[in-house]
């Protein structure tokens, strides 16, 4: 993104008939509603496109209308500024990243009130997050230049009002808090003195934002970092005086589409949708040429030549995803010996055939080869990236798998790169060490299924794994990655509730309540946490089985046994005498419909909702053999 940018540069233009396909959206189509309406938000859509867009989603909300699969989100705006103009640009762009979304603004100038008021709006709304969007001019900022002890007070000050608003309304039953970065005004006073001098504006806006990223630390709140944001398209542009003078409207109007594709793609990524794997283009996308027809000593890549210094960069953010956790993989029209002769023989490239995940080269067409991709590493469509330079398979691949995102991508090399990374698909709202991890895991899971299907026994697949699988309550240690997983988790998922790190906190301390974190390795090496598991009392003999998710990557490998053994033997030692499932269908987890049914479970029938009840007599619960050995660390809770 060029400084100065405005628009949405690695989303494709809106068709030439998108008013059209707006004011179709009243009417019944041959897909479903939301897949229409987030295939329309899907366009580098201006102020005008996004508003035409929010009305024909108002409209519908109106009209009583489905709108699957988009999800719906409550999200509440508070701030100092005008926020009218913002709203529907939040409705539309929130289409975009799955979700159907109401938006709670709070009064003009109320931002006091709205938070700490029990009948305001906003408390009245409950709303999964709220969005304090104040800048500057709302934060009790006294500019003393010189005066260490004043500039210090005065940022406490400003932290601290910021916290009695989160506290506020996490009291009264607001979800949670997106806090967002100051951006400083362009004007200096002493010039480059300011960096140094404490009290001036731009000293004491670096320390409220610094204070501010650490009180968020370890708390279910988000940052959302307009500094950063402001900075990137250039402070004097997203300043607009005349604006805040006529209409007070906290940035410039031309900026609101981006704003509002910030604050989206962070709700996404607090509810797992966040991509995790990168799919690379080779020819003339991570180097320049056609290594069919110039060969080896051909492409050009590399330090020295202007074109391959580009294509460089684009190899050093692929390396620099993966240490972050994102999977790697290959999807190239070529011979597959002649598409890794660069990987292997070519002294300039960076990446190398032990980056990547699931190497697809064949005459194939993309579409197929990233179905492929998905299916070998166990992931879904939706978690794909596919980085391609040449738009005739781009578009194909957004026509045949909407699911996938699709970068646009400019004439020039240089900016690839950056694109990939202004579009915030890797967005994240935590990291930990296992995250760090999560490629290798991937990779060493597309090993696994290579072998499996050279096995054929399936008995002894998996008895060769030589897997250990590892129990224990949730803890302070694990519970980052409990509540990520919670909270991203949707094809294996029975019940998909969403939890934030203080509730994951609750039920840890919950005496009658059991929780599970589950760990799987095997001669692959660590597969980290793959499952999580709720179970809450009902009555004193009964345990509902609130949360069970697992990751996809270890399906076919025995774990839901696994795992249900450990729950009944947990359930006989504590005198429980039944086991409840609950499965609440989704568009995304059909998967699991069966899930009890194949474990032994009694049904009830069925909810209105497609909701099913299933029981379990701990005293007759079949015992199902794992092929796994149990570990339970020091500590943990014998069942």
């Amino acid at each position: 993104m060029n400084s100065g940018d405005a628009g949405l540069p690695w989303l494709p233009p809106p068709p030439d008939d998108f008013g059209a396909l707006c004011r179709g959206l009243d009417t019944d189509g041959a897909a479903p509603l939301g897949s229409r309406i987030r295939a329309l938000a899907s366009h580098a859509l201006d102020e005008n496109g996004l508003t035409r867009l929010a009305r024909a989603i108002g409209r519908a909300v109106d009209q009583g209308r489905l709108f699957a699969p988009l999800t719906p989100f409550r999200l509440g705006v508070i701030s100092n500024a005008t926020t009218h103009l913002l709203v529907p640009a939040l409705v539309a762009s929130a289409s975009r990243h799955g979700f159907v979304l109401e938006v709670i603004e709070a009064e003009y100038g109320q931002v006091m009130q709205a938070a700490l008021a029990p009948d305001s709006g906003i408390a009245a709304g409950r709303p999964d997050a709220v969005l304090l969007a104040i800048d500057h001019r709302g934060l009790p900022l006294r500019l003393t230049p010189g005066d260490t002890d004043l500039a210090q007070q005065t940022v406490a000050d400003c932290l601290g009002m910021l916290d009695t608003i989160r506290s506020a309304l996490r009291q009264s039953g607001a979800g949670l808090c997106i806090v967002q970065t100051v951006a400083r005004m362009p004007e200096a006073q002493f010039g480059s003195l300011d960096l140094t001098l404490p009290g001036t504006h731009r000293h004491l806006v670096d320390a409220v934002n610094r204070g501010l990223a650490d009180s968020l630390a370890g708390t279910p709140d988000l940052l959302l970092d307009v500094a950063g944001l402001a900075e990137s398209v250039g402070l004097a542009g997203w300043h607009d005086p005349t604006l805040w003078n006529m209409a007070k409207l906290p940035f410039a109007s031309q900026f609101v589409p981006l704003y509002a594709e910030h604050v989206c793609r962070l709700i996404a990524a607090s509810r797992g949708k966040s991509r995790r794997c990168l799919i690379l283009d080779l020819d003339n996308t991570i180097w320049h040429g056609v290594i069919g027809d110039d060969g080896l000593e051909g492409i050009v890549i590399g330090q020295g030549d202007p074109t391959g210094e580009a294509h460089s960069t684009v190899q050093q953010t692929a390396l620099m995803l993966r240490d972050r956790g994102i999977v790697l993989a290959v999807s190239s029209k070529n011979n597959d010996d002649v598409a890794r002769l660069p990987f292997r023989n070519h002294p300039e490239m960076l990446l190398r055939e032990n980056h990547i995940a699931v190497f697809q080269a064949n005459w194939n067409d993309k579409a197929t080869n990233i179905t492929a991709i998905a299916n070998e590493l166990s992931l879904g469509l939706e978690s794909m990236v596919f980085l391609d330079d040449n738009p005739a398979e781009r578009g194909l691949v957004r026509r045949v798998l909407p699911e996938v995102a699709v970068p646009e991508l400019p004439d020039d090399p240089a900016l690839y790169a950056r694109i990939l990374l202004a579009a915030g698909y890797f967005e994240a709202t935590t990291f930990s060490a296992e995250d760090r991890k999560r490629s290798d895991m991937y990779q060493h899971n597309a090993a696994r299924v290579s072998l499996q299907k050279q096995a054929g026994d399936m008995d002894a697949y998996l008895a060769s794994l030589d897997m250990v699988i590892t129990f224990q309550p949730f803890d302070e240690t694990g519970r980052s990655r409990i509540a990520q997983l919670i909270n991203k988790s949707n094809q294996f998922n029975l019940t998909t509730r969403r939890y934030t790190e203080a509730e994951v906190r609750d039920a840890e301390h919950d005496p009658v309540s059991l929780t599970l974190q589950v760990r799987l390795a095997d001669t692959f090496g660590d597969n980290g946490m793959i499952s999580v598991i709720i179970c809450r009392a009902t009555d004193p003999a009964t345990w509902e089985v609130d949360t069970w998710l697992m990751s996809c990557r270890v399906l076919g490998r025995k774990v839901e046994q696994a795992v249900l053994a450990e729950l009944v033997a947990a359930a006989r030692a504590r005198g429980i005498g039944r086991i409840v499932g609950v499965y609440r269908p989704t568009p995304r987890n059909q998967l699991v419909k069966d899930h009890y049914a194949k474990l032994g479970f009694a049904t009830q029938p069925e909810a209105p909702d497609g909701t099913t009840i299933w029981t379990l007599d701990v005293a007759t619960a079949p015992a199902h053999p794992v092929p796994m050995r149990v570990v339970r660390p020091a500590g943990s809770v014998e069942p």
